[in-house]
């Protein structure tokens, strides 16, 4: 959230972070000079900024990157995940003087400046992140050029007085404003599509979509105000929920579309925000974590095989169910609900399996780019759960699950933690 216009293509100057704990930490500008405003997280991530600046969950926040060395490889083409930029601003320890990548069209100060994000630079983001760690995540700024030397008291109460990240409603803000299709014979696959998915857009990122594409699903690609009406239109073979910004919470629009889309037993697939949608049109709360998960090596265990993956995330919220038991779902229509994985970590929900229904979600993202490829497997289980489905089977969210993985004591692979009683 920009409060100032910033001024691109200027020298670096002296640039203050300010958190809204009173802490202040001086650097120097890096991209565009202004002002900035938004929720300070961290990410662990040690490669693929690229794809982290154009995640649109990353709206309204200040990422601070904890690998020290930033923007070696200059910015490309190729790799954005969005339309453009979203992050509120952007927090670097060691700059790169000078991209070097055979892929490189322009340095990442360049691409900062000419989006207006405003980033500091020359901080030791270590620091910062174990500040957030102990702390949670905050309220911050970035004050660049001039706005540095106002006084700063006066800039701490501007970081205090901004609108907190619980209770904030994005996806309409990040999404599509007109649906577009993704083909599959664009991304490899040589025969006819296999089925039609209807993905609804609360802050897509590119590569999901072209995962589904990859396996002969055409997808067409919604805006979030897409109604059920419009989605019975299309008449699709199955229904995605994508990542996003924001407090689930406020999704009273999606969590009611993907009520409708469960009451009528369509395939449903959902990744991050969706995760959290389902967990809520299931009945379940969602709550905000302290400092939330954002990286490409969160480690998860799927409770039904025992097995370990190395995901990538980036959320802020949970949902909060059992962790451990096969429940009925708060809203009993839907039948029986398991929580499928979790955090290593922290325990935190990272996966839900509808026993009766035809619908299952994860809190990581399987398409990551760049980042760990376990996971995306699970597109192909979306594709046979859909394929299931229309072949007349009794299809389900256990379904997801191929039967050779599947072992019989699955409920004693869940720790004893769950719910909310996390120490994410």
């Amino acid at each position: 959230m920009t409060n100032e216009a910033p001024r691109t293509g200027a020298a670096a100057t002296g640039a203050l972070l300010v958190l809204e704990d009173g802490s202040i930490y001086e650097g120097t500008s890096y991209g565009a000079v202004g002002i900035t405003l938004g929720e300070a997280v961290f990410s662990t991530a040690m490669t693929g900024y690229q794809e982290t600046l154009t995640d649109p969950s990353y709206a309204r926040q200040i990422v601070v990157q904890t690998a020290p060395h930033i923007g070696n490889t200059g910015i490309n083409d190729e790799d954005p995940e969005s339309r453009k930029i979203w992050v509120a601003g952007y927090v670097v320890r060691d700059a790169a003087r000078r991209p070097s990548n055979w892929r490189s069209a322009r340095s990442l100060d360049d691409e900062l400046a000419a989006q207006g994000i405003v980033g500091i630079k020359g901080l030791d983001t270590r620091a910062i992140t174990r500040r957030l760690r102990d702390k949670g995540a905050m309220k911050a700024g970035i004050f660049s050029g001039e706005a540095a030397n106002r006084p700063r008291p006066e800039l701490l109460d501007e970081v205090i007085n901004q609108p907190d990240m619980l209770g904030a409603r994005l996806a309409e803000e990040v999404t599509a404003t007109e649906a577009y299709v993704i083909e599959p014979a664009d991304h490899g696959w040589t025969a006819e599509p296999i089925a039609t998915v209807a993905a609804i857009d609360l802050g897509i990122k590119t590569m999901t979509p072209v995962r589904m594409a990859e396996r002969g699903l055409r997808v067409h690609v919604l805006p979030a105000t897409t109604t059920y009406a419009q989605i019975e239109e299309l008449n699709p073979d199955g229904v995605f929920l994508s990542n996003g910004p924001g407090d689930p919470a406020t999704a009273s629009t999606q969590i009611g579309l993907l009520r409708e889309v469960l009451e009528a037993k369509k395939p449903f697939f959902g990744i991050c925000f969706g995760n959290q949608i389902l967990g809520r049109a299931l009945g379940f709360g969602t709550y905000k974590l302290p400092f939330g998960h954002r990286g490409i090596n969160q480690p998860v265990i799927d409770h039904a095989t025992g097995k370990v993956e190395i995901t990538s995330q980036n959320h802020g919220f949970a949902v909060d169910a059992p962790i451990g038991e096969v429940v009925t779902a708060p809203q009993s229509q839907f039948g029986r609900v398991q929580v499928s994985h979790s955090s290593l970590n922290d325990g935190v929900v990272e996966g839900l399996r509808c026993l009766d229904i035809p619908a299952f979600s994860v809190q990581y993202h399987p398409e990551a780019a760049a980042g760990p490829h376990d996971s995306v497997y699970l597109f192909d289980r979306f594709v046979e759960l859909i394929q299931a489905q229309r072949d007349g089977q009794t299809a389900t969210g256990a379904d997801t699950l191929p039967p050779a993985d599947r072992r019989p004591s699955a409920d004693s692979l869940a720790p004893a933690t769950g719910g909310h009683d996390q120490n994410a």
